[in-house]
């Protein structure tokens, strides 16, 4: 299930490598394409009292499934990002607790 909340992408960006990028992370994750949700938030920054571009950030809220998974998800995801042309890219994780995940207000 995990959530990537993306920023200082475009949504045409992210729309061109979606199938593949979800594709692989779903290989990698062993689960369904359909666990994978891509938000793109579009995202107004301001620098020193001007509007500027917005760096490219990608959250991932997802149940942890260690270092060498993440490690890979982090790379796969770079890999697809930055072949849209974006120069470089940050990527951060929010670990969700299973002990404080409910759907439907009942504890997953």
């Amino acid at each position: 299930m995990p959530h990537m909340i993306i920023r200082g992408i475009s949504v045409p960006q992210i729309q061109s490598i979606s199938k593949a990028l979800v594709a692989d992370l779903a290989t990698l994750c062993a689960c369904g394409t359909d666990n994978f949700m891509l938000e793109c938030l579009p995202t107004i920054s301001i620098q020193d009292g001007q509007v500027s571009d917005t760096y490219p950030f990608i959250e991932v809220g997802w149940f942890d499934r260690g270092q060498e998974v993440r490690d890979a998800y982090a790379s796969i995801v770079t890999k697809h990002i930055l072949a849209t042309g974006v120069p470089e890219v940050e990527i951060a994780f929010k670990v969700y607790r299973e002990d404080s995940y409910y759907w439907n207000g009942k504890l997953v």
